[in-house]
């Protein structure tokens, strides 16, 4: 299973007085929900950029199942061992529901036919409709806009999962599926899923919970 793991790193803005992120030290591994919780302006979302690859820490190491991401090819990191989900969806809006779920493989040179019938299979299992499949993202609800977009992380064969506030723009209904459905990758699969949010309830669905604040991460509650 996959496994991300961070020594002792931190993250300072230019300019900055503080460091957003400091001296963390920790790991995430397949088979698990964890959550990462913490105020506005903590340092969690820098947290995540970090281990997404988005941004390289000042000091300290990132490792990959053991590799340190220094030495990784980011944009393949990006493509093929993790993806992210985010609050504001960020579909494309002039791709169908399909085509936006085809896209990362289209990216990795995936046969159209065979592309297609994968996006078919996730999205069915993220509880998207097929008579929705050739929709345009603004013709669906929040909450199944988010289901696609956990279909297109998922389509890019990463398995780790970084989700960036996955419920801010839902309702508790939808909110409370999109945590059962990242529980089940996580549960079911053996993905690693990383959930960052500031809502403690969504928090409670998580196997680990760790706290930002100020720059630090400690590991707070022990979830069900």
């Amino acid at each position: 299973m996959p496994e991300l793991r961070l020594e002792n790193v931190t993250y300072r803005y230019r300019n900055a007085e503080r460091a957003a992120v400091e001296d963390v030290s920790c790991s995430f591994r397949g088979g698990e929900l964890c959550a990462v919780v913490g105020p506005s302006g903590s340092g969690k979302t820098t947290l995540l950029s970090l281990m997404a690859g988005l941004d390289k820490p000042s000091s300290g190491r990132i490792l990959m199942d053991g590799e340190d991401l220094a030495s990784m090819d980011l944009d393949r990191y990006r493509r093929e061992k993790v993806a992210m989900i985010f609050q504001a969806f960020h579909l494309f809006p002039l791709l169908t529901v399909l085509e936006n779920v085809c896209f990362p493989m289209d990216l990795s040179g995936v046969p159209e036919k065979d592309a297609e019938g994968r996006a078919r299979e996730l999205l069915s299992a993220v509880g998207i409709e097929e008579e929705k499949h050739g929709r345009f993202p603004a013709n669906l609800s929040g909450g199944e806009q988010q289901r696609v977009a956990i279909a297109r992380a998922l389509a890019s064969g990463a398995r780790v999962l970084l989700a960036d506030e996955p419920t801010g723009n839902l309702d508790v209904a939808n909110g409370r599926r999109v945590m059962d459905i990242l529980g089940r990758l996580a549960h079911e699969d053996g993905y690693c899923v990383v959930v960052v949010t500031h809502n403690l309830a969504i928090a409670d669905a998580a196997d680990r919970v760790w706290r930002m604040s100020d720059g630090a991460l400690s590991e707070e509650v022990t979830g069900g």
